[in-house]
Formats: C-alpha cells, structure tokens, sequence
C-alpha cells in the first residue's frame, strides 16, 4: 500500500472519529483495555467452532501465540483519537492482511471474525449499565465503524497481494518442470527405474512386503508429490500417475505379503501388476513432458537456480502440503563467507565464476525434489522437502564440509578455496512462512558471529 493511500485512508479513520462525541471515544477505548481478553477469547471461540476456520487454527496456537497478538490488535484499533497520527494503525491493518494473504486464509473467514467480534463487542456494551440509549447507539456504531474500516484496509492489502501471488503461481507452475526440460526428464525416468530395480531386488532377496522400498518416499515419488504434480496440475497424466503410486505403496506391495495371492494363470501375480503399473507411470510421464516447453523466466541468470521470485510461491506450497500430510520440512539459509573479498581481491569476474560453482555444488547436494534457491549476491536458500532436523542437519553439515574441501577454479588458472555459515530451520507448523525463513536467518547470523564455516540450528 503507498504512502499515499495511507495517508488517506488515516485521514478518512481521523474524520469518523471526529463525528463522534469525546465521551464515547473515551468509554469505547476504556472498554476495549479492559475486556480485551474477553473479547480475544469470544473472537477464538467463535473461530474455532467453524469447520473451515478451525483448520488454519488449533487450540495451542491461539493459546501460545494468537490469544495475545489479538489483544494487542483489539486495544490499537479502538485507542486512536482523532488529533494523532493514524498512519502506525493502518499500517498494522495492512501487515495483517498481507500474512493473510501469505498463509492464504479465505476473506470470508476473516470476516465472519469480524463478525464475532462485533457481536461480542457489543454484547459487552448493552450490558453496560453506565451508558444512555444515546450514548450506547453512538457506541455501538463506533465500534461497528472501526471494524469495518479495519477489515477494508486487510482486504485491500490481502487482494493486491493475493493477485501477485497467483501471478507467481502461475509463471512458476509453468517454469518448475521447463528447466532443462530434456535432463529432468532423463533424471526422473531414471529415477523410476531405479526404484522398480531395488524394489526386484529388494523382494528378491527375500525382504518383506512391508519394508519394500514405497514408491512414494523413492527419489521419483518426492519429485513427482513435490514438483511435478504441482506443474501438471489439472492433467489426466497427473491424477493416473498419483493414483498408480498410491495403488502400488497401499495395495499391490500389501499383496506380496500375502501367501497364496498370486496367479501366473490369469496374469494377477503383485510383481506382474506393479511392473504394469509402473510402465504406465512412465507412459504418462513421458506425455507430460512432450507436452512442455522450455522457458526460462524465473532462472537466475549467473546460477541457473531458482530466483527469489518463486520463494513465496514454494514455500506456501510446501506450507500447505506439510499441514494436509502431517510431514516436515527445513530450510537451509546458506552465506558464502567474505564473499567481499573474493570480489575486492580477485575482481568479480572470479566471484561470478565462485558463484557459479557453488550453485553446481548445492545442486549436487539436494534431492530431486528438493529446492535450491540464489536470493542475490552471495546469499542462498535450500529447501529440503520430506525431512526431520536431524536429516536437515545431517545434509547441512555435509554440504558445509564439502565446501571446505572444495577447490574453486578462478580466470587465469588461480584456485581459491571458500567456506560457508548455514542456518538451518525446521517448519514448526506456523502457517506463515517469513516466520520460518526469520529462524533460519537468525541461525545463519549466529553462525556468522560465532566464527563462521559453521551449521547453527534456528529455534
């Protein structure tokens, strides 16, 4: 939101508080300070009996984090008086829309808050035996007044960001399967096979059906869960290909199991069937990319990674997949340490040529389904999808030494060796992302100040 509009719309808060009487602008605020908990727990109640509500919602949360925050939002948005500076409180108005818009929360929810909290607002004020019809109809309407033009300056900033967003979306839907289009299809036909081949010989050997390798937690089946369901959304290919992995992990590895189920004579036998269905993974998958084209915005230009423009489009998707699975996923926030002097020493020709290495180094690193980020300068990002903190610190420590031992070729054939800080942070199951990349950051700052060539764990 510009300044400009901010600067109206507290002029616009300013004027509506000027209509009303100084007495009841007084009571109002007095009753906000004093039944704010009240009211924080009547909004929340109300909140998490609602089915779609309740989803973005759990009791720990509102006790350990959001109870608060309401209280202190209740206070801003009925203290102001018309004489000082509103500016601060639309501001406030509009960060809430925006994380809205982050952990995409519907607008109708967030009315129907607002809603609640009118109603519980003015429940308080009829029960008020201090004030006059008058006085309680002015009171009453202020309330109202405040809450509307509250929720009108959220909604501004929710929609402006929401349409960014699906513009984000969109490109890097197209773009997540475009890279290199002809080696990621080569990559992750490979990777099928390599599956269908441990899995022979994992059952060959005489392994159980339960401890068979699943297809779903194989290198392919991340890529497609994480990545390639995502770029092919919408697609017949998409769903058959879901619905065979999910045929195979739940069925067709139980039928191994089970003595007697198989048939030679009528072709039923599970390893004839799975070999069925994994051909047919391959067909569609092989459809699925013939159907694409290359294309290349969002690509940094020096690394080939992922630009930050994806960032916010990534993480609310792998958000959004972590809460519906119940699974984890960490960040890696990754600093190339005095980069500044490889420039200043070197010239940046050599730095560009360090960086480049570098981003073929965390490539190297990662899964196929994991995410590699460059943010600017020397700055990335590693999302390591499907993990716990150990795994995440496992890879974090491993890539930081590989680092350390690694000899970076410059111009002029002069090596130059470099070392990297990491912060790494686990999702928590906050639904607002910028909380996580905040943890991981604040590791890497730590990092940095504890001498540097280091893993720290945010917390």
């Amino acid at each position: 939101m510009t300044s400009v509009s901010a600067t109206s719309l507290a002029a616009e808060w300013r004027d509506m508080l000027a209509s009303f009487p100084e007495g009841v602008l007084q009571h109002v605020r007095k009753m906000a300070e004093l039944h704010r908990n009240t009211l924080a727990s009547h909004f929340y109640e109300k909140m998490l009996q609602h089915e779609v509500a309740s989803r973005f919602l759990s009791h720990e949360q509102v006790k350990s984090r959001l109870h608060g925050s309401m209280m202190r939002w209740i206070v801003t948005v009925f203290s102001p008086v018309p004489q000082t500076d509103l500016t601060s409180v639309i501001d406030l108005q509009t960060q809430v829309g925006l994380v809205h818009a982050r952990i995409d929360i519907p607008v109708y929810i967030v009315l129907r808050g607002a809603r609640s909290l009118k109603q519980g607002f003015q429940e308080l004020l009829h029960a008020d035996p201090t004030l006059d019809s008058s006085q309680r109809l002015d009171a009453i309407n202020l309330v109202s007044l405040c809450i509307d033009l509250a929720m009108e300056i959220m909604s501004q900033a929710y929609s402006s960001s929401h349409d960014r967003n699906a513009r984000a979306e969109e490109s890097y839907r197209l773009f997540s399967v475009a890279q290199n289009i002809a080696t990621e299809k080569e990559r992750q036909r490979a990777a099928l096979l390599d599956w269908e081949n441990e899995l022979m010989f994992e059952h060959a050997v005489g392994m159980s059906g339960a401890h068979l390798p699943r297809i779903g937690s194989a290198d392919f089946g991340l890529w497609f869960r994480h990545k390639g369901a995502y770029a092919f959304q919408g697609t017949s290919e998409a769903a058959l290909i879901l619905e065979a992995m999910a045929h195979i992990d739940q069925t067709l590895l139980a039928l191994l199991e089970q003595a007697g189920s198989p048939d030679a004579k009528n072709g039923s036998h599970p390893l004839r069937l799975l070999r069925e269905q994994t051909r047919s993974i391959g067909f569609h998958l092989e459809r699925l990319f013939d159907q694409s084209n290359e294309l290349e915005a969002g690509r940094d230009a020096l690394t080939r990674l992922l630009s930050r423009k994806f960032l916010p489009v990534v993480l609310s998707k792998e958000v959004d997949y972590a809460r519906h699975s119940g699974t984890d996923f960490a960040v890696l926030a990754i600093d190339i340490d005095h980069f500044k002097q490889v420039n200043d020493n070197y010239g940046h020709e050599a730095g560009d040529h360090v960086l480049q290495q570098f981003s073929i180094l965390l490539g190297n690193t990662g899964r196929g389904a994991d995410y590699v980020f460059r943010l600017g300068g020397e700055e990335f990002l590693m999302l390591l999808v499907d993990t716990d903190l150990g795994g995440a610190m496992r890879v974090a420590e491993n890539l930081r030494k590989q680092i350390d031992a690694e000899t970076f070729r410059l111009p002029g054939e002069r090596n130059l060796r470099v070392t990297a800080s990491i912060g790494v942070a686990l999702h928590n199951g906050h639904p607002d992302y910028l909380q996580l990349l905040r943890r991981a950051d604040e590791a890497l700052y730590k990092a940095k100040n504890e001498g540097r060539n280091r893993v720290v764990i945010g917390t």
